[in-house]
């Protein structure tokens, strides 16, 4: 065995799960159950906004919620935070922020604000016509 195999494994020959500088390591499909998709995965893209409800004051500390639940609650409270920002904000991957957006989806502690495309937006022309025509009366 080499070096590194033998910090991997310790002598009484069981493999260690901690790193002694990191401590306890948990992997993030620990934090979503193994779940990698959510119901709600076509409004989650990383622009998307996430705003806690204003119910979620009273049930956050009463319901089974994850800490990393909470503290998505908690950021959004504040302040509405977009995907990317909360799993900056939480050091998660985007995958797995999804999956706990879609548990607060579903238990409506959260709800979701999508900008609106550049394809839907009104044409430019439109606006100023609308500008000029007003100016006019």
């Amino acid at each position: 065995m080499s070096d590194q195999d033998d910090r991997a494994v310790p002598r009484g020959g069981t493999a260690r799960w901690f790193d002694d500088e990191a401590g306890p390591v948990v992997r993030p499909y620990a934090m979503t159950r193994g779940r990698t998709r959510t119901a709600a995965e076509g409004r989650l893209d990383l622009i998307a906004l996430v705003i806690a409800e204003s119910r979620a004051d009273d049930t956050v500390g009463d319901q089974m919620l994850s800490p990393e639940h909470v503290d998505i609650v908690e950021l959004c409270r504040q302040a509405p935070l977009s995907v990317a920002e909360l799993a900056a904000e939480l050091d998660l991957p985007v995958g797995v922020v999804r999956v706990l957006i879609g548990d607060l989806l579903d238990a409506e502690l959260v709800h979701v604000s999508r900008p609106v495309p550049p394809a839907e937006l009104p044409d430019e022309k439109v606006l100023r016509e609308v500008i000029d025509g007003l100016r006019a009366l």
